[in-house]
């Protein structure tokens, strides 16, 4: 049965592509490089990011304003009776009122598909090249199509190379880890249980679901993502500590409206913070089942067609700066994320060299 899993993938990306469905990203590979250097696109995307908090926080602003209105004038038209209207302005000055508004524009949509990472694919950088696909001919899902034709781009976020999955995952996924996190708060489970909570469906959904099910992947670099995403919708009303380093939150209540606090620069605090080599699935690499060979083959298309590009892009690197590098990235800033150690893994350590 478990061979057969994978086979699901394949079978429901057939059908998709048999009824004109526009298929969408899932996978990523960051071990066939770009022939030339990805532009950093992490301020346009930063500036896309901060655009719709701002929308949100007028949205969430407009409606405080509308209900105080109420409260100060009982007799106005379209008003609830006041206790309704003071729940409901409880509720819009509310962290998690904030984190909803926030999520509808970014990472809304039907999983895995996500507003932000739509814009990305269709959005004109300014800088160029922006996105990067690997041919099939070079691709590590030679041997399972349905990976390929739903293979997501790479791009450069801030020096990090990352496929625009890890995007959606920051913002889709990083909020189902906030809200479950959130929940366990209010029926005061200690924030270490609803902590692991969270990681363990991020760990579930990989072996399942968002994984092995569909693609025969368990991937660290989502995991990664997922947690980030998390952080971010904690520091949009908190402060946050993030590798030894406090930031202040992004947004705060002002005589009774959100407002972006004047201690942050949303320019370099916003995003930049929460991407790292984390996401990047050479130097956090995933897991590959084996069915078929299928982990075979990967490592033998990274030896064959990705390691000479890694040899020249660093060559004053040794197995050992790869191997530590890779180690550093199973916890996230020393925070475990659900990283899922292996002998199999296929590092540019002991693929390489």
């Amino acid at each position: 049965m478990k061979r057969l899993k994978p086979l699901i993938g394949l079978v429901l990306c057939a059908a998709f592509l048999w009824n004109s469905v526009p298929v969408r990203a899932f996978e990523t590979d960051q071990y066939d490089l770009p022939p030339e250097p990805l532009a950093d696109i992490g301020d346009e995307v930063t500036e896309y990011v901060a655009d719709n908090l701002r929308k949100a926080i007028e949205k969430l602003n407009a409606g405080i304003a509308r209900h105080q209105a109420c409260l100060d004038d009982a007799r106005k038209s379209g008003c609830d009776s006041a206790a309704e209207e003071r729940a409901a302005l409880a509720y819009l000055r509310s962290e998690a009122a904030l984190a909803k508004q926030v999520f509808k524009p970014l990472g809304g949509g039907i999983p895995p598909f996500t507003n932000s990472d739509s814009w990305i694919k269709s959005h004109k950088f300014k800088a160029q090249p922006a996105l990067y696909k690997t041919s099939f001919s070079k691709s590590i899902y030679r041997t399972f199509p349905s990976n390929y034709f739903t293979i997501s781009e790479t791009v450069n976020l801030f020096g990090v190379n990352l496929g625009i999955d890890k995007i959606a995952h920051i913002f889709q996924q990083g909020y189902t880890y906030y809200k479950t996190v959130e929940d366990g708060r209010k029926n005061d489970l200690p924030r270490e249980k609803a902590l692991k909570k969270a990681v363990d469906w991020g760990r579930i959904s990989e072996k399942t679901y968002y994984g092995y099910w569909v693609s025969g992947i368990y991937s660290n670099g989502d995991l990664a993502a997922n947690y980030a995403g998390m952080k971010f919708y904690e520091g949009l009303t908190r402060e946050i500590e993030i590798a030894g380093r406090r930031r202040p939150p992004v947004v705060v209540l002002k005589d009774g409206l959100w407002t972006v606090n004047e201690n942050v620069d949303l320019r370099a605090e916003l995003l930049r913070p929460f991407i790292s080599d984390h996401l990047n699935e050479a130097l956090n690499p995933s897991h590959y089942a084996n069915f078929f060979g299928f982990r075979s083959v990967v490592r033998g298309t990274v030896k064959k067609q990705a390691c000479a590009g890694w040899r020249k892009l660093y060559p004053d690197r040794t197995a050992a700066d790869f191997e530590k590098l890779t180690a550093d990235l199973k916890l996230w800033f020393g925070e475990d994320y659900g990283h899922k150690d292996s002998p199999n893994l296929i590092t540019i350590a002991n693929t390489c060299f």
